[in-house]
């Protein structure tokens, strides 16, 4: 599955960005949630893998916006740590080689949490 080169609004897109980790999170594709599994789009197990989770296992993906017929919903999907990594890690490809701070400086905040993200799935 492609990631995508710059965290684009789509009818799944996080409720809020705030942060540099919040907007690196919101950049990673979900799968389609007609496809997940209950326990998936509650959050129980990983939207990726279907691992189940713990608090200190799981990485909240933030509250997501589901258009559905003619309204809309929240959901809230988390992924282990291990696939919330390695999904980080191809976003990081994505990133860099467009981001003007990150040619410069290996200070880009955007690079600085994805590195973060990767360390913690490891």
């Amino acid at each position: 599955m492609a990631e995508p080169t710059q965290a684009a609004c789509t009818d799944d897109s996080p409720t809020t960005t705030q942060t540099a980790r919040d907007q690196v999170i919101a950049a990673l594709t979900l799968p389609d949630l007609d496809g997940l599994t209950q326990a998936q789009v509650r959050g129980a197990t990983c939207v990726w893998d279907g691992i189940a989770l713990t608090s200190l296992t799981a990485v909240n993906l933030g509250p997501r916006k589901k258009k559905w017929l003619d309204s809309t919903y929240d959901w809230f999907p988390r992924g282990c740590r291990r696939c919330v990594g390695r999904r980080a890690y191809r976003y990081l490809f994505d990133h860099a080689p467009g981001c003007e701070h990150c040619q410069k400086s290996p200070t880009c905040p955007i690079s600085v949490e994805v590195h973060r993200l990767i360390r913690e799935g490891c």
